[in-house]
């Protein structure tokens, strides 16, 4: 049957369901009954969020994109500290061996095929390190800084918008290079870090929080670039602080450059999360 699921992904009309989903989300009509069911199914935990009253939500939309009470997700302000990025499931976290990544088990992908075949940035990364995060319906779904750092520049990457549960990161090969996704390019003290968000089956959109920023066009057909060394306005961002959300849920992958991030020892990965808690820390440079 998951084989199936797969199968039938390839030809059902991605784009045309996630507009229509992305309208519904939008809209007012039995909304707070379509909060409450999910909810329930999803056992979602509204106890963490700054609004606890499903009847004060504009819309399912804005339900999904809540926002937490202030410290839900504590932040340490250890600077060697690096954090993970979102609430979700670590589904895959390491090296990347040259410029392969991990996928699922027997399944990898290339970072020049992530990074939309931009060779320059994807020989940055070369035997970096790479953690990849699954958002569920239930999670948090706000993104988050995993280390400080100033945007360098955006690649928003049109492509398909296959689902990307265990089912087809298993099946469906280079999944994560298929579909739709905004790459987020920073400068950190120690080098580059680099934040994709992926889009999926039904995400209505990926925003982000500065204003010039690109934002998800289902329209798009070509690699759209933005240089933000060059803009008036600078986007430098603490650890902790959002980059952006998902309007319904998807996977985050951060590149790190090699020589930036030591994991910690007792990492595990298909094991739940949340953002803020430490993936590593920043390698001490002097010990190496």
């Amino acid at each position: 049957m998951s084989k199936l699921f797969s199968l039938i992904q390839y030809v059902l009309p991605h784009h045309f369901l996630s507009r229509l989903v992305g309208i519904l989300a939008e809209g007012k009509f039995a909304k707070n009954i379509l909060i409450g069911l999910f909810i329930r199914k999803y056992k979602v935990d509204l106890s963490e969020a700054q609004n606890e009253v499903i009847e004060d939500y504009q819309n399912f939309n804005a339900f999904f994109i809540r926002k937490l009470k202030e410290n839900a997700r504590p932040i340490s302000d250890n600077p060697s500290i690096i954090i993970s990025p979102a609430d979700g499931k670590l589904v895959a976290a390491g090296k990347i061996k040259g410029t392969q990544l991990i996928q699922a088990k027997n399944h990898y992908f290339s970072s020049q095929d992530l990074l939309g075949g931009d060779n320059t940035l994807a020989d940055t990364f070369i035997n970096g390190n790479f953690v990849t995060v699954y958002l569920s319906p239930r999670d948090y779904h706000r993104v988050h800084m995993p280390l400080k750092g100033k945007l360098l520049k955006t690649i928003h990457i049109p492509g398909r918008l296959f689902s990307v549960g265990d089912v087809t990161s298993s099946n469906i090969p280079n999944l994560f290079a298929r579909n739709e996704r905004l790459v987020c390019v920073f400068e950190t003290n120690r080098g580059l870090c680099c934040l994709i968000l992926v889009g999926a089956m039904i995400v209505g959109s990926i925003r982000t929080v500065w204003p010039m920023g690109t934002n998800r066009s289902h329209s798009a057909t070509k690699i759209q670039r933005i240089d933000y060394t060059s803009q008036e306005m600078q986007v430098n961002l603490e650890k902790g602080e959002e980059v952006g959300h998902f309007e319904l849920g998807s996977t985050v992958i951060v590149l790190f450059e090699a020589g930036l991030l030591e994991f910690n020892s007792d990492i595990l990965v298909n094991t739940p999360i949340k953002m803020g808690e430490s993936l590593g820390r920043i390698v001490d440079k002097g010990n190496h």
